[in-house]
């Protein structure tokens, strides 16, 4: 049953109503009460009319003296009174009725009757007075009577009332527990099962609101509850689905973006660079075909440098096309990221891609900054359209695409560069060294010349002494050049490349060597290793050639500076004397050598004692 009430004020009313019928229970039953103690009292004081009565007979016929007549008649007149008016303090009253009320009437009017002959007014006879006064006491046993009877009337139906107060009690409590139960054990069971419902996840849980009150504005708060939640469970579920396919949707571009990128740095040519981009780009974007195409920016012309499930028709006509005169390459000034539809076959710019049933083209411009260096062509034969991740992802392989490209240019400008700097320094080895010697050489065959012309026999001699010791001087400097070219550091430790230098050098010369090796330090980097070497190689060289030595020491200090000194037992020189001028070309060479790394050269030669080269070089 639906209430409009709020609970408060049904358990109000429900407890007025059993507070009022309490109320009403206690006051008739006190109100029984009291009419039982009243006529009680009231056939107490009927019942001494008997005794009065019989006592005025007996003074009477005693002929007592009148006073004491007349004070038992007043009395007698006093008790009548007080049984006609009562005394509620008492309490005392007799409980009327039409019974009770003929009654005393009637012993009223025999007591006046009587009353004359008592106070002696009248005579009468003994006889006479005891029957007159035995028909009194019986008007008095009838009011007695009758007010018996109304008081068990009253008895019974104060039990009566007990029964049924003590039902009421029992109705109440059970009427209680019913309301109870209904307007609140009820609602809770309820609102207890929905929380059973939601803990489990059943979010669609309702509770049935079926009045007013505080209960049903709590059933009203719980559905609007499980409402609000059932909506940010399923908006959570929405935005988890569509989260798990952008992250989905991110790692396969991030999949695409690494496969992508770690063959771009595999790749060492730019032919396979494109050839494999075009592959793999489309796989990735399901393309029906790509076409990687490089820009030439002087001509404006772009060249079509790979390709993948292309049309041999487009490849031999689009082999090569100029920017803004096809659907492909686009103008350098305005490329972009752009999705192109192909509609007719008359169309100059779509035709032949759509006589070969391509219906849309995405156009990725190959940008370097703010050059475009070329384009990637993906061809579709259903329209398609551009996301923003779709589009950031083609951008960043087309970025990686460049960046690839140009590291395998600047990779060739290096090789190129190290190929250079090699031709140079052999150009300048050659020049310090052997064509120095063929110039000596070309020297002394003039010198030969003129002395076979002259007939000089002894000049002839010693001129072909000088040309036998430059012959064998280039021979060793040639194989010097060898040694150093053929040259390789361990990466590690220089120390292995340095011990290979001595022994070569021992073998060449028959100069005794040894190597010392102290301390600990951080290795030195290949090219630097290198340089260093070949300083080494240098010395060496200018002890064969001049030192006159027979033992020679290598000694390596590293840490945080590394130290070679080259020291040999030859015949030394003065250092602050000019040099002969090979002597000076390979110090120069040395110092050359050692600028190029950061690194110091310091020479102390002494007459007679040796010479001491040492290269500082700090890591």
């Amino acid at each position: 049953m639906k209430s409009n009430h709020r609970l408060s004020t049904k358990f109000f009313v429900f407890g007025l109503a059993l507070l009022t019928l309490a109320l009403l229970s206690i006051g008739l039953t006190m109100w029984v009460t009291r009419q039982l103690d009243g006529g009680a009292a009231a056939v107490n004081e009927a019942g001494r009319l008997r005794m009065q009565t019989w006592r005025l007979t007996s003074l009477v016929q005693a002929e007592a003296p009148p006073v004491e007549i007349e004070m038992r008649i007043s009395q007698f007149d006093n008790s009548l009174r007080l049984l006609a008016t009562g005394d509620h303090n008492r309490p005392l009253f007799v409980p009327w009725n039409e019974g009770t009320r003929a009654r005393f009437s009637q012993l009223q009017k025999a007591w006046m009757d009587l009353r004359p002959r008592w106070n002696g007014s009248q005579v009468t006879d003994s006889t006479a007075l005891s029957s007159d006064a035995a028909m009194l006491v019986q008007h008095v046993d009838a009011l007695v009577g009758d007010i018996e009877r109304t008081l068990a009337r009253l008895t019974a139906a104060l039990n009566l009332f007990q029964f049924i107060m003590m039902a009421l009690a029992v109705a109440a409590a059970v009427v209680m527990l019913y309301v109870g139960y209904l307007f609140v054990f009820l609602p809770l069971k309820r609102l207890q099962e929905g929380l059973q419902k939601v803990e489990k996840g059943d979010f669609s849980v309702r509770v049935a609101a079926d009045s007013r009150d505080e209960f049903g504005e709590l059933a009203g708060g719980f559905n609007h509850m499980t409402t609000t939640l059932q909506g940010l469970y399923h908006g959570l579920e929405r935005k988890v689905a569509d989260k798990t396919r952008d992250l989905e949707s991110e790692r396969t571009r991030l999949a695409a973006l690494y496969e992508v990128s770690n063959f771009l740095v595999e790749a060492q040519t730019l032919e396979d660079l494109a050839q494999g981009f075009a592959q793999k780009v489309r796989r990735i974007s399901k393309a029906d075909a790509v076409a990687v195409r490089w820009s030439d920016e002087v001509s404006q012309r772009y060249l079509l440098l790979a390709s993948d499930e292309l049309p041999q028709e487009i490849v031999s006509q689009e082999r090569c096309i100029e920017a803004g005169l096809c659907a492909c390459g686009q103008p350098q000034e305005s490329a972009r990221t752009r999705v192109i539809p192909i509609f007719s076959v008359d169309d100059d710019r779509h035709g032949l891609c759509a006589r070969l049933g391509y219906g849309s083209l995405i156009s990725l411009p190959i940008r370097l900054q703010h050059r475009v260096l070329g384009e990637v062509d993906l061809f579709y034969r259903m329209p398609v359209t551009l996301s923003t991740g779709d589009r950031d992802l083609y951008d960043a392989l087309t970025g990686h695409l460049a960046n690839a490209v140009e590291n395998l240019r600047a990779a060739a400008l290096l090789r190129e560069a190290a190929v250079s700097e090699e031709r140079t320094m052999l150009a300048r080895e050659l020049h310090d060294s052997i064509a120095q010697s063929l110039a000596f050489l070309r020297i002394q065959v003039r010198l030969l010349r003129q002395a076979l012309s002259a007939g000089q026999t002894e000049r002839v001699q010693k001129t072909l002494k000088e040309i036998d010791l430059g012959v064998n001087e280039s021979t060793n400097d040639v194989r010097e050049l060898l040694v150093h070219f053929r040259t390789r550091t361990n990466i590690d430790d220089i120390e292995d490349a340095l011990k290979t230098t001595l022994q070569k050098f021992e073998h060449q010369s028959g100069v005794k060597t040894q190597l010392e090796m102290h301390g600990h330090g951080v290795a030195l980097p290949s090219d630097v290793q290198l340089q260093v070497l070949h300083v080494v190689q240098e010395a060496l060289s200018n002890v064969r050639k001049h030192a006159q030595a027979d033992r020679v020491q290598l000694i390596v200090q590293r840490g945080p500076q590394w130290v070679f000194t080259v020291r040999d037992n030859g015949k030394g020189f003065d250092v602050d004397a000019r040099p002969q001028e090979e002597t000076r070309v390979g110090l120069h060479i040395m110092q050359e050598r050692a600028e190029r790394i950061g690194a110091r050269v310091n020479i102390e030669s002494q007459l007679g004692v040796g010479t001491e080269v040492r290269i500082a070089l700090s890591v």
